[in-house]
């Protein structure tokens, strides 16, 4: 079968033919139709995580065939026992196990799942990581309610735009922010109420006015302007983060996050039940992921190219059969 090969990190994919998959027990074959680009494929590419074992077929998100059902996979693997954290065999596919970018991939026939029937393949693969990521933070982590305010920082990438639909789908009034105004006013073509670019000088103070204050607040960048978040919350609200991007936190006043009763909530992934949960929800509102741009498989390298320059507003996609 062909597949995109990670050899070394700081070096291209290789696009090549791999051996074919052969499951043993508890385990199926999917023939994938399509996969999604997260950015945790382009931070291995860099060498950026523990414990990288190479060679590896990356990518966590895909969609295909398993006999006649069309299915979307789990994009992980081990959640373990508890339902409040994973465990300590919990691995996201695409490294260390093979991953989605191929013709073909092996996964526990547990993590097979009926994709949404209103969903296309390229928006199916669209789907798994970044809205499972969303769910568990929204929903789970920081127990978001209809009618609640919500702030959702950065917006653009693949989580984010699904926090996005989730929330509003839920009965949230969402605002956003954006190093872009393009995107802003994409977010708003898509539910959101309103939002303030952060290279702004104040567009903390402007959401305050706007909003009145936020219940929930959703961020995947960390960095000096997550101190700013605790000022712009309402008692009680809660601040749920499932990345670091921009590092360490510094200014970060305590006193308005024990006065105000603020609960930090820590997110990563989640667990099979609640990926089940998410499609049934995805489904039943009819949510379709947003999609940048779809590329061949053979053409992987360049929708990597497109991620790490941060312009894409949604997924990036690839086809993997011709």
């Amino acid at each position: 079968m062909n597949a995109l090969v990670l050899k070394a990190v700081n070096e291209p994919l290789f696009f090549q033919s791999t051996e074919e998959v052969e499951p043993g027990p508890g385990q199926v074959v999917v023939s994938l139709m399509a996969s999604a680009l997260n950015h945790r494929d382009l931070f291995i590419m860099q060498g950026l995580y523990a414990g990288i074992k190479l060679p590896v077929i990356p990518g966590s998100d895909g969609a295909g065939f398993f006999g006649n059902r069309r299915v979307v996979i789990y994009p992980a693997l081990d959640w373990g026992d508890s339902p409040d954290f994973q465990g300590r065999d919990f691995r996201v596919l695409g490294m260390p196990d093979n991953g989605t970018f191929a013709e073909r991939i092996l996964v526990p026939e547990s993590s097979v799942f009926d994709m949404p029937a209103h969903l296309n393949w390229e928006q199916a693969a669209a789907l798994p990581l970044a809205g499972l990521t969303a769910w568990r933070v929204l929903f789970t982590r920081c127990k978001l309610k209809s009618g609640e305010k919500v702030l959702i920082t950065g917006i653009g990438g693949g989580v984010a735009l699904m926090a996005l639909q989730l929330a509003t789908a839920a009965g949230a009034t969402v605002f956003v922010t954006s190093g872009s105004d393009e995107k802003i006013d994409k977010a708003v073509a898509l539910g959101a109420t309103d939002g303030e670019n952060y290279k702004a000088d104040g567009w903390d103070k402007r959401l305050k006015q706007k909003s009145g204050g936020f219940d929930v607040v959703i961020d995947s960048a960390g960095g000096d302007g997550f101190s700013l978040l605790p000022g712009i919350c309402n008692p009680g609200a809660r601040i749920g983060f499932y990345g670091g991007t921009l590092g360490k936190v510094n200014g970060l006043s305590l006193q308005p996050v024990f006065w105000k009763q603020i609960s930090l909530l820590g997110s990563t992934m989640g667990s099979p039940r609640e990926f089940e949960e998410m499609l049934l929800f995805v489904a039943a509102h009819g949510i379709i992921p947003v999609v940048d741009e779809v590329f061949s498989l053979k053409a992987g390298n360049s929708a990597l190219e497109k991620m790490n320059s941060g312009n894409q507003f949604g997924k990036l996609v690839l086809r993997n059969t011709d």
